[in-house]
């Protein structure tokens, strides 16, 4: 049944730390019910609600955010390692959990030595089959993960339905076709965001995620000393940005894993940071720094620069939209035991 919480996806900056109970506001009249199925299922599966596991799994949401607030603890990279788990997972072939299968896409360009979290994942399965076994789904777990990780470091709240089920194959070579590249031109990343039901507005939405992590050398090198080939860096990147990265950066290979923050000012709280910094031209990866290239997505730029609510309504908003690219529902795929193998 579809639930018609699916047009709630603001936040909730006071979302109680127990529980469920913010999840579970419902709204009876059939009116509304008949507008959900009329406008929202066709986004929305309406095999996918928001009491999904209330009987089932009670306690499923304080048993994720307990192993994720865990993870940070001991790891502050780990939020944002969950959230991009979490979008390499729904950009190929759909939400279904396919990047937690060993072998296939984790060895694909993007996620080979450079994906990581999975452990976190799997800690948070294991607490949950004790706790209702064979019960919640791999990819549930990770949408939830990856929305707890961005609330706990300070980041909005979604509401996210549920009933996703796990997917029985995994590929390497659609994982490289499929996921958007740290290079790539702003007209290829948003035609691989159409692709997926999504638009130019998510591409400079959930571009913000950006605001936390770190990327290795490699990703942006070549802005710092060969751009385009020139032999030259990249005459719109930020002189004491660029600078402070070729320091961190040398050119030469061994320095290709190392590390440098996505957002320089704050890479372990979640806010609107990034967005004042490409506005300074000092957004690190290309692809960042692109969104300044286009009318429609540097206007949204500028608005996330001033407007921090903002830009946390509208990522809620655009999480829930990717988070349910392509599911599994009903009878389709499976319950995994083990998010690394299928039963």
């Amino acid at each position: 049944m579809c639930h018609c919480q699916s047009h709630n996806t603001g936040l909730a900056f006071r979302q109680p730390f127990h529980g469920q109970d913010m999840e579970h506001n419902s709204f009876k009249l059939p009116f509304v019910h008949l507008l959900c199925l009329l406008l929202l299922c066709p986004l929305v599966s309406c095999q996918l609600n928001y009491k999904f596991y209330d009987y089932t799994c009670p306690n499923l949401t304080k048993i994720v955010r307990y192993g994720v607030w865990s993870a940070i603890t001991n790891d502050s990279r780990m939020a944002a390692s969950l959230l991009r788990l979490h979008f390499h997972d729904c950009f190929v072939n759909g939400c279904d959990g396919s990047l937690l299968l060993d072998g296939g896409e984790k060895n694909a360009f993007p996620n080979r030595n450079s994906a990581r979290g999975f452990e976190v994942i799997d800690g948070i399965k294991d607490s949950l089959e004790k706790a209702c076994p064979a019960t919640v789904s791999c990819t549930d777990i990770l949408a939830l993960a990856a929305r707890e990780a961005v609330y706990l470091i300070g980041g909005p709240f979604w509401f996210l339905p549920l009933g996703r089920r796990d997917g029985l194959t995994t590929s390497e070579s659609d994982a490289n076709e499929q996921l958007p590249g740290f290079s790539e031109p702003l007209e290829n990343i948003t035609a691989k965001f159409t692709s997926k039901g999504l638009d130019l507005k998510d591409v400079a939405v959930l571009s913000g995620a950006h605001t936390i992590g770190f990327a290795q050398c490699f990703t942006f090198k070549s802005r710092l000393f060969d751009f385009g080939s020139s032999g030259k860096p990249d005459p719109l990147l930020d002189t004491s940005l660029l600078t402070s990265l070729q320091s961190t950066c040398p050119n030469q290979d061994d320095s290709d894993t190392k590390l440098a923050p996505l957002d320089s000012a704050s890479s372990s709280k979640f806010d609107n940071l990034y967005y004042k910094l490409l506005l300074n031209n000092s957004g690190l990866l290309q692809s960042d720094q692109a969104l300044m290239g286009d009318n429609t997505t540097a206007s949204l730029v500028l608005n996330y620069s001033k407007f921090p609510y903002l830009f946390f309504k509208d990522f809620g908003a655009s999480m829930v939209k990717m988070a349910n690219i392509g599911v599994l529902t009903g009878q389709n795929g499976e319950i995994r035991k083990n998010c690394r193998l299928v039963n």
